[in-house]
């Protein structure tokens, strides 16, 4: 026999209702957009300069055309996206994924932008964009949740560091969102 209420104890915590759910980079298409954007006024400027010169053929026009695609490729931003326990990238062939539970390093890279490279205990590597991170809090909880359960388990090694103080970038931003929206800035 069902009762109508349930007395059984609810989780409570900061666990949103949707954890189930795949949550994705929310400003890809916007950077997806710009990439394309810039692409396009390359190809049309260079089409413009040789046709005003006179100097158009159909090979060049097509040479200019993969010219700007390459251009495009170069600047078509990683796709993010992350569920319960797991993370993934994806470019344009390839899908990269961890296993955020299973978390064995955190390591930046810097270079021209700066990366964070996630290694988890089966060998898979991921390299990351922080600011994505930081742009989308539903991704950032999604790693947090994993790297906590990897360092409880005594898996994450190394770059407890780097992940506290992204952390506090992510917290600072996010409230720094919140008192912009309330008028409070």
């Amino acid at each position: 026999m069902e009762h109508g209420h349930d007395t059984r104890p609810q989780p409570t915590g900061a666990r949103p209702a949707d954890a189930g759910t795949v949550v994705r980079d929310r400003g890809w298409t916007a950077d997806a957009r710009t990439a394309a954007r810039c692409a396009g006024a390359l190809f049309g400027l260079l089409l413009c300069v040789d046709w005003t010169a006179g100097s158009l053929t159909w090979w060049r026009g097509a040479l200019w055309l993969l010219l700007a695609l390459l251009l495009l490729l170069v600047l078509l931003p990683v796709r993010v996206s992350a569920g319960s326990d797991w993370l993934a990238t994806r470019r344009l062939y390839r899908t990269r994924r961890v296993r955020t539970d299973l978390l064995s390093a955190v390591r930046p890279l810097d270079g021209v932008t700066r990366r964070l490279v996630l290694r988890d205990a089966l060998g898979n590597r991921v390299e990351i964009d922080p600011e994505v991170l930081i742009r989308n809090p539903e991704l950032w909880y999604r790693l947090d949740e994993g790297a906590r359960a990897a360092q409880a388990a005594g898996i994450l090694l190394c770059g407890t560091a780097e992940l506290r103080h992204l952390a506090r970038r992510v917290d600072r931003e996010t409230a720094l969102g919140v008192f912009r929206a309330s008028g409070l800035e």
